[in-house]
């Protein structure tokens, strides 16, 4: 069984960042894409950030030049660095994996819990 556990989340300020992880946990043989996705109230879930396998990340364009993804791939881990938050990135974060849990196995697409961030203007 896979786990993808979020942390660091949190209310803070407009101007003041946090740093979002997200731990993989369990039977994983490997790991292909981490991202991470959000999604505010009433609003569809929405890509923030993704960290392919081959190492060419991608931003949303109203997140580009203030976070940041990256990946620790020895501990199964993605996090996303957020700098100069604003209000309208009030959201739940979510974490999410695609991963083999066998050697010759599909690729599976695992979603984390979600962490609160709220961003107060």
């Amino acid at each position: 069984q896979v786990q993808l556990v979020e942390s660091g989340g949190g209310l803070v300020q407009a101007g003041e960042s946090l740093r979002l992880s997200c731990v993989a946990s369990g039977s994983i043989f490997s790991i292909s894409a981490m991202a991470w996705y959000r999604q505010a109230p009433g609003k569809q879930r929405e890509l923030v950030a993704d960290y392919p396998s081959g190492g060419s990340t991608n931003y949303a364009d109203s997140v580009k030049g203030r976070f940041t993804i990256s990946r620790d791939n020895a501990k199964n881990t993605v996090y996303l660095q957020m700098n100069s938050l604003k209000p309208e990135d009030t959201a739940v974060y979510y974490c999410k994996a695609i991963l083999r849990i066998e050697t010759r196995g599909p690729m599976i697409q695992y979603w984390g819990q979600g962490t609160q961030v709220t961003v107060s203007s």
